[in-house]
C-alpha cells in the first residue's frame, strides 16, 4: 500500500470510534462482516481467483480460535501479495484481517473502518476525497447504529464468550490507555 490514509486519530473517524466504545461484542461482530460486503468488491474486482479476504469472512458466530488464525493470516498474505501494484486491494485485504480480529477482541473493528476507508479513498478518482470520506464514514456509522438496534433480532449461535454483555468493551480501555499515555 502506498500510505495508509487514516489512523485512530484521524478526526474522519472519532464518532465511529466512540461508537464502537460503546457497542456489544457481538454487534462489532456482526456489524465488521457487514462492512466486509461493502469492501469486498474492491479487491475481488481484480482478484476474483483469490479467495484469502473472503476466507476471512467466515466468522458468522461460530469462533474457532485457530481457524480464525489462518484465515487473518491468508487475507494479511493476500494484502502483501497485491501492495505494489494495487493500494485499494491490499488496504481491502488488511481490513478483511481485521473483520476476523473483530471476533477474537473489539479493538480490532476500528481496524475495519481505517483500512476500508484507506480502500475506498485510493479506489475512487473523485477529486473530492473530503466529500468522499464523510459519505463513507456516515455510511459506518449508520451501519454500526443498525446493528447496534437489531442485534437480539439476529438469529445465530454465538460462542460463550460473545454473549458476556457483563464484559467491558476492550476498545474503552484501550481509548483510556492511549489518552494516558500522550
Amino acid at each position: 500500500m502506498k500510505k495508509l490514509l487514516f489512523t485512530r486519530d484521524s478526526i474522519e473517524i472519532q464518532a465511529i470510534s466512540q461508537l464502537i466504545a460503546k457497542q456489544k461484542h457481538r454487534t462489532l461482530v456482526l456489524w465488521t462482516i457487514d462492512c466486509a460486503e461493502r469492501l469486498l468488491p474492491i479487491f475481488e474486482k481484480k482478484y476474483s481467483q483469490d479467495k484469502r479476504p473472503r476466507v476471512a469472512d467466515w466468522t458468522q458466530g461460530k469462533i474457532k480460535m485457530p481457524l480464525a488464525k489462518q484465515a487473518t493470516l491468508a487475507s494479511h498474505r493476500a494484502a502483501t501479495a497485491v501492495v505494489a501494484k494495487d493500494p485499494a486491494a491490499c488496504a481491502v485485504a488488511r481490513s478483511m484481517g481485521h473483520v476476523v480480529g473483530t471476533v477474537h477482541v473489539e479493538t480490532h473493528a476500528l481496524g475495519v473502518v481505517i483500512y476500508g476507508l484507506t480502500a475506498l479513498v485510493y479506489d475512487n478518482k473523485q477529486k473530492d476525497i473530503a466529500k468522499l470520506v464523510a459519505k463513507e464514514c456516515a455510511w459506518f456509522y449508520r451501519r454500526l447504529l443498525y446493528w447496534q438496534n437489531n442485534i437480539n433480532r439476529v438469529k445465530i449461535t454465538w460462542a460463550p464468550f460473545l454473549l458476556r454483555d457483563d464484559v467491558p468493551n476492550k476498545e474503552v480501555f484501550l481509548r483510556q490507555k492511549l489518552k494516558r499515555s500522550c
